[in-house]
């Protein structure tokens, strides 16, 4: 039986490739599938070659710490390609390792779907070429993705965001609320300091202090702090009830969040909720990206709608008075700064498609796989 292979770096691609795996699974019951990732592709019935929700690491020198078992791993991989076991590949973000997955599966002549393809539109287009080169089809989650990687001679398709499928049954305010047993009438913040442990060490002192600084100023505010399942945190250094794994029903319970850069950006504009945007890094790394990147801005939420519809602080503007003064802004009903933002998260859902994106892609790895039989 010849495979499907899933490639997915961390926990966010562990979640999207599950959903396509799960629809795979409906269309094309015959076919076979492995992954590198974590739980929710084994949850799919992905016989998983490499599980690890770490995989994926941040900065330019941080990387180098896993090049060996990157490397073991790779191996791993060159050789099923070369047994013939793999019939397509599916790459889900993770671009430092899988476009050496991409260059392989090439040279084995497998075909390769990119899915959450590497963010080119961030670090220029010197990259697109050699993207061009080594996969066969790619599915895209922004809608300003496919014409930039079509110019290029890729066959893009925008799919829409993978997060509208996890919306359709999202809650009202008040039963987020319910569920996750807060006041109904008390205001609530939402922290999401970062999926991984490296995000977290470096927000989640300022956080904290961002958010008691607001109780401070807002009697009765409750703050409930949205973690990954693998992720732990002492109490002496968060002293705010931790939540696993609900970010939208979190995001939809708040009246404003606290988020770091990334995918949970574009989660508060699917659940309505405004919010600002905090993002640090290594000092060496930040340089370096600050040479390389080519947007104004970093939060996905504002690079949609092409313009800042959530404040970013970054780097040493991650200062937990000011962000008190921005928050405090968001939490009052029908502040002008509060109007304002809903408006821009309303413009940005506009902006991500449809529902059924996990659907599209399997559609997509079904016919590159080849016919049935």
């Amino acid at each position: 039986m010849r495979k499907v292979l899933f490639v997915a770096g961390e926990a966010s691609g562990d979640l999207h490739a599950a959903g396509v795996a799960g629809a795979l699974r409906r269309v094309r019951p015959e076919l076979g599938l492995a992954g590198v990732g974590g739980a929710r592709l084994a949850e799919q019935g992905v016989e998983l070659i490499h599980r690890d929700n770490q995989l994926g690491v941040m900065g330019f020198l941080e990387v180098l710490k896993h090049v060996p078992r990157h490397f073991l791993l790779l191996r791993t991989i060159r050789k099923m390609l070369d047994r013939n076991e793999i019939a397509v590949v599916v790459l889900v973000d993770y671009p430092g390792f899988n476009m050496k997955v991409a260059a392989a599966a090439k040279r084995a002549r497998v075909p390769v779907l990119y899915y959450v393809t590497p963010q080119v539109w961030a670090w220029g287009a010197g990259r697109i070429p050699k993207l061009a080169q080594l996969i066969s089809k790619a599915a895209v989650i922004l809608p300003f993705e496919e014409p930039l990687l079509r110019g290029y001679g890729i066959d893009a398709t925008f799919v829409g965001h993978p997060l509208l499928d996890r919306a359709v049954n999202m809650p009202t305010k008040q039963e987020a609320r319910e569920a996750l047993s807060l006041s109904p009438r008390a205001p609530i913040l939402a922290l999401f300091p970062g999926s991984r442990q490296q995000e977290i060490d470096r927000h989640i002192e300022d956080f904290v202090a961002t958010a008691k600084e607001l109780q401070r100023r807002t009697p009765g505010l409750q703050v409930v702090v949205s973690v990954a399942p693998t992720v732990a945190l002492d109490s002496d250094r968060c002293p705010f009830r931790l939540v696993h794994s609900a970010s939208l029903s979190v995001l939809r319970a708040a009246d404003a969040a606290l988020c770091k850069s990334g995918t949970t950006t574009l989660e508060a504009a699917i659940a309505d909720c405004p919010l600002i945007v905090a993002y640090r890094t290594g000092r060496i790394s930040f340089a370096l990206a600050r040479r390389l990147v080519k947007v104004s801005n970093i939060g996905l939420v504002n690079v949609v709608a092409g313009r800042e519809v959530a404040r970013e602080f970054i780097q040493d503007e991650i200062v937990p008075l000011t962000m008190a003064d921005a928050l405090s802004q968001l939490l009052p009903v029908n502040s002008p700064q509060r109007e304002a933002v809903l408006a821009g998260l309303a413009e940005v859902r506009a902006k991500l498609g449809s529902p059924g994106a996990a659907d599209r892609v399997a559609r997509m790895t079904s016919t590159l796989a080849g016919p049935q039989g």
